[in-house]
């Protein structure tokens, strides 16, 4: 569900304090596009939002949330929003956020 490599990686290139900054604007962002997903994204709004998701989750190592949101993205494109399974990406969000929450002070401290 997150790639903890990824994560390491990231810290370690741009230091702890400068992590903890981007992880509060990582949640804080994402959080705001889930909700706007959460309310109904507009279906010719539904790409670009899955988009940065996406982009923002790869950065931070939320692998199968990335996965999920790429799919999406790609049926969107296609003009196929009925098909985007809104719920199970709020769903794996949910949990990866939780998990990554959870579990990154233990990582760090490792």
């Amino acid at each position: 569900m997150i790639d903890w490599s990824k994560v390491t990686e990231l810290r370690q290139e741009i230091g702890g304090e400068d992590f903890a900054e981007v992880v509060d604007l990582f949640l804080e962002e994402v959080d705001e596009a889930m909700q706007r997903l959460r309310d109904g994204c507009p279906g010719d709004r539904l790409e670009c939002c899955l988009h940065f998701l996406k982009g923002s989750a790869l950065n931070l190592g939320f692998d199968a949330f990335s996965t999920l949101c790429a799919a999406g993205e790609a049926s969107a494109a296609l003009g196929n929003t009925d098909q985007v399974d809104v719920a199970e990406i709020c769903h794996v969000f949910d949990e990866s956020k939780a998990l990554f929450l959870d579990e990154l002070p233990a990582r760090l401290a490792a």
